[in-house]
């Protein structure tokens, strides 16, 4: 009965020995200490005679001790017992590499390739450890061999990858669009792989290999796909006109006319703040659209006139506003048109009262938990622009209590701490930013560790935070619209705080209001004067950057734009600007940029 019990015990706990002597043979072979690992990984081929993971362990590690002559020899015995396996004559070339025996190692690849003839599914085996040996040209030999015998083996997917990795971009490109054009369902394949290579850049090599692939075949074959990929190829670059050509392209010749796409273009074209590209898209929108999509077209250039337009043009657009909610008062779907007309008529036309009745009325007309959402939202907007911290806070929680699981919770959240900073209260917003700096919204943590950052450091310096509480009041003036005060305010922060940390803050967010008030020479000074004081702070590539932008537009100084541009390529090369910088620079060069 015991000598039983040991028996059943040995068969049953046995497997997990190996496991456990396999995972100490990995750990000591990672290690770098390839004699205990070998000494498990024998051990675990005892026992296993056929185990794959031990008898590779064995190879690998009498190769790290360079013992090849033994590792030849147990690679030989294995091809007696298999000699169609062409993998392990791979296996033998590289044990031959390793010695640098080149000739012996080519002609033991070639005996492997040579079995491809004879059993083409074994490529597959073959260019994956051709692959795993770095070993990328002789891997693509094996899928081309194996291709050109069974044509429909998926093979060419492997291929067009494996191009990607050599670096061989043209045939990459090529390979994927073949594949596409015969068969959709690798799409999402070749757009992942596009996406590795293709960057903002238009001046890029991957990205011109690509743009003159397409326009090739466009050509000789106006096929939309290569309409819809030179759409993507553009709207990468930020050339949202160029993209917007594509689209009319693909529109015109559907069967089934979708502006889904259109509408997508111009929201992608608002958010890089090409406005001008944006409101070209939605006029082409406008045109052609149904009521549905028109109603969100309409919104959407309204929220763009909003955004461009000076104060004497605010009758005007409230005109607009008030026509479009009256073209559509019977759809249902205006509630997010008319939030909006409510903040336009609070933030930009002073009509406060007037805001907060349209908006206070609209909760009545909200349909479902999310529209009463995002008009409590722009509810509190407008309390703070009043000055009522503690009912535009309450507000806020509200709004973070009911939408809990969706991005305007977090963007309430964020809200609650501005509007704490605001009104002087660092601590409970330093809380709330803490929070948000994990927060799964890139550009809600980014805010958040700005805001956060630029509070913890003028706390440090200054604990009664005097300097800080005086921004904060002009950031608040700035936010209500009140560009003139704000800028005096930062003026005489300015004046009584010369050298301290807020110093920078505070002379950069004064040359912004300067920009908004058409005062360029006055932000032009302050940009340098960051620059000249400020050079390794955060705020120095910003600075670079929008005095870049000053002299290459309002200031009509292309040549200064191009020296502020090419710093940011010398200087800032982590910069969010770098590549927008190299594109811009090599503009004003002259380079010819398609």
């Amino acid at each position: 009965m015991r000598f039983f019990i040991l028996f059943i015990s040995f068969f049953l706990f046995s497997p997990g020995v190996d496991a456990q002597s396999l995972q100490l043979a990995k750990n000591f072979f990672d290690k770098g200490e390839y004699e205990k690992a070998l000494s498990y990984y024998q051990k675990t081929l005892e026992q296993q005679s056929n185990n794959p993971q031990a008898f590779n362990g064995i190879i690998s590690s009498l190769q790290q001790l360079e013992r090849f002559d033994q590792a030849e020899e147990m690679l030989m015995r294995q091809l007696e017992n298999s000699p169609q396996n062409s993998t392990i004559f791979i296996d033998i070339g590289h044990n031959f590499a390793l010695q640098k025996n080149d000739i012996k190692a080519e002609e033991y690849y070639q005996k492997s390739l040579a079995l491809i003839g004879n059993e083409p599914r074994q490529a597959f085996g073959v260019g994956l450890r051709f692959e795993n040996y770095n070993l990328l040209d002789y891997a693509a030999t094996a899928y081309k061999k194996a291709n050109e015998i069974m044509p429909n083996a998926g093979l060419e997917l492997k291929l067009a990858r494996l191009y990607g990795e050599q670096g061989e971009l043209q045939q990459m490109f090529e390979s994927y669009l073949n594949l596409v054009i015969k068969d959709e369902k690798y799409f999402p394949y070749a757009n992942r792989e596009f996406g590795k290579f293709i960057t903002e850049d238009a001046s890029a090599e991957a990205n011109i290999i690509l743009r003159t692939s397409l326009l090739k075949r466009l050509q000789t074959n106006p096929d939309p796909f290569y309409n819809e990929m030179l759409s993507w190829l553009y709207i990468q670059q930020k050339d949202y006109n160029k993209a917007l050509i594509q689209e009319k392209a693909i529109y015109r010749r559907s069967e089934m006319p979708n502006l889904n796409r259109m509408m997508n273009l111009a929201y992608a074209a608002k958010r890089a703040e090409d406005l001008e590209a944006a409101i070209a898209v939605t006029n082409f929108i406008i045109e052609e659209a149904p009521a549905a999509i028109k109603l969100r077209a309409k919104q959407l250039k309204l929220s763009l006139e909003v955004a461009t337009a000076k104060a004497s043009e605010y009758p005007e657009i409230e005109e607009n506003f008030r026509s479009v909610i009256s073209e559509f008062e019977n759809s249902g779907e205006t509630i997010p048109l008319q939030i909006d007309f409510g903040q336009f008529l609070a933030f930009k036309s002073g009509k406060v009262d007037k805001a907060e009745s349209l908006l206070k009325n609209l909760l009545n007309k909200a349909v479902n938990e999310y529209e009463e959402a995002r008009i409590k939202m722009a509810i509190a907007d407008v309390l703070v622009l009043q000055e009522k911290f503690n009912e535009a806070l309450i507000t806020y929680t509200q709004v973070q209590k009911m939408v809990k699981n969706d991005q305007i919770a977090q963007d309430a959240q964020f809200k609650v701490a501005k509007t704490s900073y605001y009104k002087g209260d660092f601590e409970w917003a330093q809380t709330q930013l803490d929070v948000l700096k994990k927060s799964t919204s890139q550009l809600i943590a980014n805010d958040a560790m700005e805001l956060s950052l630029m509070i913890k450091d003028n706390t440090r310096e200054d604990s009664t935070q005097v300097a800080l509480k005086k921004y904060a009041h002009a950031d608040l003036l700035a936010y209500q619209g009140k560009n003139e005060q704000s800028i005096t305010e930062l003026q005489q922060l300015l004046n009584e705080h010369k050298g301290e940390k807020i110093e920078d803050e505070a002379l950069f967010k004064q040359a912004q209001l300067y920009e908004l008030e058409d005062q360029y020479l006055l932000a032009e000074e302050n940009y340098l004067a960051i620059l000249d004081n400020f050079g390794q702070d955060l705020l120095a590539d910003n600075a670079a950057w929008n005095l870049a932008e000053l002299y290459a537009g309002e200031l009509n100084l292309p040549e200064k734009a191009k020296q502020y541009y090419e710093q940011i390529l010398f200087n800032f090369e982590d910069s969010i600007y770098f590549i927008e910088s190299r594109k811009k620079y090599r503009a004003l060069r002259g380079d010819e940029i398609e």
